[in-house]
Parts: C-alpha cells; sequence; structure tokens
C-alpha cells in the first residue's frame, strides 16, 4: 500500500480577523507597499483606531502573513459637510470622532498586497464589513474611493466624465470598479479628498452600501443641524491718535472671530465715535460732522476685514451724512464675499436729537447670508416689537442689535428687549455693546455694557434662554453657537408655538413698506 499524502504540507490557511496591536508593524509595512508615494499611517494612528473601535479593524493573514487589511469607523453622516475631505472624516487619521451611537459605517481605508490580487481578498474585507454593518444594525457602509486611473485620462476628461465612463463599463478602474461590483452606489464626487493621492488628482467617489436588514431602534433618531456660530466684540471705548489705530484693534478682534471660526463677527453700535477722541473738536454737532469724513475708510476696513478673515461682519454702526447734509446712524453687514447692505436706525433717541440732530429712517431690512436670513435694528431699534415681528414674518432667524448705552438702566432695557423678542418671535437675538469711557468727547463719555446671545425659552435651547454674556463693563468677547435647525423645529412643535398661534383673526401689524 501506498503511504498517505500528508494533505498538511499542501495547506496554506488564509483567516478573516481583527487586528491586534502586535499587527501594526506589518500593517504599516503592507501600506508602504500598497500606496507608494502616498503617506502611511504612523503608529499613534492605528494604536487609537485600536482604541477607539477595535471591531472596525479587520485584516486577512495567509499562510502567517498579512495580505490584506480594512479601517472603519461609526459616523452620523448627516453631520459632515457634502465635501468633506478625509482628513475631515477620520479627525486627522485617528477616527477619534467614531460615535458608536452613529448610522453609518465609514471604510477609511481597503488595501490588498498586489502579490496577492485575484484571491477575492477585497471580497472577503468588504463581506466583512457587511457582516460588521449587519451584527451593529447600522444603516449603511459609506467609502470615500479612489479612481486611481483618472490620472491617465485627466486632460481629456472631467472626473465627472471619468466616472460615468466606469459606472457604465466603458474604461475600468481598479479601485471603482470593483466597489461598484460589489454593490456600492454612487453619491457624488469630493475634490481634494486626500491631497497625497495625485493618482486620483485628488478626487473621490463617495459610494455607499445600504443595509436592508436595518431596522430602527427605539427612541434612536437623528435630527440634523445648522449651526451657526457667532462672536460678539465688547468692545472698550479709550483715546486713540489715529484712524489706523482704530483700524488695527479692530483688525485684532475679526482675527478673534475668524480664529474660533465664526460666521459673524458683531461689533457696538457707535463705537466709531472713538475716533472723535483725537478729532479736538469741543462741539458735538461738529464732531459728528467731522466724524463721517471717515465712512469710506470705514467701510473700507469692514469690506477687505470681512473678505480677508472670511468672517460676516455686522459693522456695529457709524454716523453717515447722506440726502444733502442729514446724518444718519446705519448699521453696515459686511458679507464675506465682499458684498455690503445696510440698516438704517429707525427709532431715534431723544440724546441723538438733542446732541447730534440725527435723522430716523423708515425701512425695515432683512439680510440674506451664508447662515440663513438675518436682521439689523439698531439700539432702541429693538425696543419696539412691530420691527422684530415684521423681520420675523419676512424670514429673519437672527436679529442682531449693536447698541451703546452710559448707563445700567439703558442697558437693561435694550436686553430685557432682545430677550422679549426672542421669546416672542422664536429667533435667535444678539446684542453688542461698549465699554470704557472716553472723558474728552461730549455724550460718549462713559458706557456701560453687558454683551450677550439670546435664545427661545424651551427645552431644546440654552438654558435660561441665554447661549453666552459677557461679563459688565470688561473689554472681552463672547463666541457661541446658534442651531437654525432647532428653531425650525421648534416653531413647528415646541412647548409653545408663538408664531403659529398668533390672532391674526383679532389684531396684526400694517407695515407701510
Amino acid at each position: 500500500m501506498s503511504n498517505k499524502i500528508d494533505l498538511s504540507k499542501f495547506e496554506k490557511k488564509i483567516i478573516l480577523r481583527q487586528i491586534g496591536y502586535k499587527d501594526i508593524k506589518d500593517i504599516i509595512a503592507l501600506q508602504k507597499i500598497c500606496f507608494p508615494g502616498m503617506e502611511p499611517w504612523q503608529k499613534d494612528h492605528l494604536e487609537s483606531h485600536l482604541e477607539e473601535f477595535p471591531e472596525g479593524q479587520i485584516c486577512v493573514e495567509y499562510d502567517g502573513e498579512i495580505i490584506g487589511s480594512c479601517s472603519s469607523l461609526i459616523v452620523n453622516f448627516d453631520e459632515y459637510d457634502d465635501k468633506h475631505t478625509w482628513e475631515d472624516i477620520t479627525d486627522g487619521g485617528y477616527i477619534t470622532n467614531h460615535n458608536p451611537d452613529g448610522y453609518n459605517l465609514y471604510g477609511i481605508e481597503i488595501m490588498v498586497h498586489p502579490e496577492y490580487r485575484g484571491m477575492k481578498i477585497g471580497n472577503r474585507l468588504y463581506e466583512a464589513r457587511k457582516d460588521l454593518a449587519r451584527r451593529l444594525n447600522l444603516k449603511s457602509i459609506i467609502i470615500g474611493g479612489r479612481i486611481p486611473f483618472y490620472h491617465k485620462h485627466e486632460k481629456e476628461m472631467s472626473p465627472r466624465e471619468y466616472v460615468e465612463q466606469v459606472t457604465t463599463h466603458k474604461l475600468h478602474d481598479p479601485v471603482l470598479s470593483f466597489q461598484l461590483m460589489n454593490g456600492f452606489t454612487l453619491m457624488r464626487i469630493n475634490p481634494n479628498y486626500l491631497p497625497d493621492d495625485l493618482a486620483s488628482n485628488k478626487y473621490a467617489t463617495l459610494m455607499e452600501w445600504n443595509n436592508f436588514d436595518y431596522r430602527a431602534k427605539t427612541k434612536r433618531h437623528y435630527k440634523t443641524a445648522f449651526p451657526v456660530r457667532i462672536c460678539v466684540v465688547q468692545y472698550k471705548m479709550k483715546r486713540i491718535n489715529s484712524f489706523e489705530e482704530f483700524a488695527k484693534q479692530v483688525e485684532y478682534y475679526t482675527d478673534v472671530a475668524s480664529d474660533a471660526g465664526s460666521d459673524f463677527a458683531v461689533f457696538p453700535e457707535i463705537f466709531t465715535t472713538q475716533l472723535m477722541s483725537f478729532l479736538d473738536e469741543q462741539s458735538p454737532s461738529k464732531a459728528i460732522q467731522r466724524l463721517t469724513e471717515f465712512t469710506e475708510d470705514y467701510i473700507l476696513l469692514f469690506t477687505e476685514l470681512a473678505v480677508k478673515y472670511n468672517v460676516n461682519i455686522i459693522g456695529g454702526s457709524h454716523f453717515v451724512e447722506e440726502d444733502e447734509g442729514k446724518i444718519y446712524n446705519i448699521a453696515y453687514l459686511f458679507r464675506r464675499d465682499g458684498t455690503i447692505e445696510k440698516q438704517y436706525k429707525i427709532h431715534i433717541t431723544p440724546n441723538e436729537r438733542k446732541w447730534w440732530g440725527i435723522s430716523r429712517g423708515d425701512k425695515v431690512r432683512v439680510f440674506d447670508t451664508d447662515c440663513g436670513k438675518i436682521a439689523i435694528q439698531i439700539c432702541y431699534d429693538i425696543e419696539f416689537p412691530e420691527l422684530a415681528r415684521i423681520a420675523t414674518d419676512r424670514g429673519a432667524n437672527i436679529i442682531f442689535t449693536p447698541f451703546c448705552t452710559e448707563d445700567r438702566q439703558g442697558y437693561l432695557r435694550v436686553r430685557y428687549c432682545a430677550q422679549a423678542r426672542a421669546v416672542e418671535n422664536q429667533i435667535y437675538t444678539v446684542i453688542a455693546g461698549t465699554v470704557g469711557n472716553l472723558p474728552q468727547t461730549e455724550n460718549m463719555d462713559i458706557q456701560y455694557a453687558q454683551s450677550a446671545i439670546f435664545a427661545p425659552s424651551d427645552f431644546e435651547f440654552a438654558r435660561e434662554g441665554i447661549v453666552g454674556e459677557c461679563n459688565p463693563n470688561i473689554e472681552m468677547v463672547i463666541i457661541g453657537d446658534v442651531d437654525l435647525e432647532i428653531l425650525r423645529r421648534q416653531r413647528q412643535s415646541g412647548t409653545v408655538r408663538q408664531l403659529k398661534d398668533r390672532r391674526p383673526d383679532i389684531y396684526g401689524i400694517n407695515y407701510k413698506d
């Protein structure tokens, strides 16, 4: 009889398993082979993956050698911008943004050793991800896929045209074609996804596989958001010696707002009267006349700052001469795209009439911005509820109120009315005031302020309806986030619904536009 064949001599064991810390060195080596010319993982990246989401880190071992791997995390994908990058979705490669309560498994890398391609190693890894998504009851798998053959065609077609050629099987791409065969569908094409992916010209195809076994869990739901970040400047009035000195202070605060990622920087009412401190003019009316001569410098300064620092600026307000000698108190909106709007102060205080002869505006404006519709109501104007109601009816979600008050009583009138407008109209209100003093300047000698951001008073909003507030009478800023999506939902289904529950059958506002 012949000897039995020792089959173990022919066996080459293939194992699909979770990556461990002992595999980190091999994973980095594999990545260098699979993606030459691209920045590989660092050891601390992979350690962070295993700390944050070990189940999402999978490899294929063949005869004791790791020949393929994939990495992933869980996110609520709706929280990310449509044109997010790999850096955004991976938190710089560390996946510390992994959300165990999220809806979507996001694949951030898959690789197979070139010598073992054709063995369906990639299919095994994709199926392992699908099994993980089913086991964790996730809605879908999303991937940002490379298109590594695009560089061969970039001179003759756009990324969209190239992707269309691949999806209709007229061209082959080793990554995109493979993903399509594995049941993924195209969502969109993202530019600048991986900066070092030159073969794809930095483009990536955003792909999704839907888990048909997904079942919504009780009490588990996701709500979208529309966050807007606001930086309020509580500006100190102090003696200066030139417009350049004023500009330097203003740029400093704009830079602060920009560094914080703010959508709006808000300055106080008539804070440009600080310029009067070096004009050496005793007569208030003549001082104001000379102040208006800085209007073009003021507009040019803020327009440049809004564009340079990529932030919309509520430029406080400034006294402007128009209509053959009339002087108005005007608040400007300097958009970060370089465009400008203005709102005239409609109600003039007795002091403004007495000292400076300020004329009244006559229109309630609502402005479109990249953060929705807003209105500006200067100081005294917020104390007239009709104006806020008109602005709200025209779509405003935020009312900005630059103010200037000399004592606590005046300040509280502005504050209490701004808070009331937030409740009455289910909107956000923002007040920005001046502090400090200008002893040498008539009618601007003392200041009192506690600037703040207010919200309606309901469960989903900030406690006590205060998103944030400055300390009183101190030069400082506050930075706070407001959410326009929460505002929309609360108008529809809040504890109280002031906008929906009005009684137009018995009262209304007649605006003479």
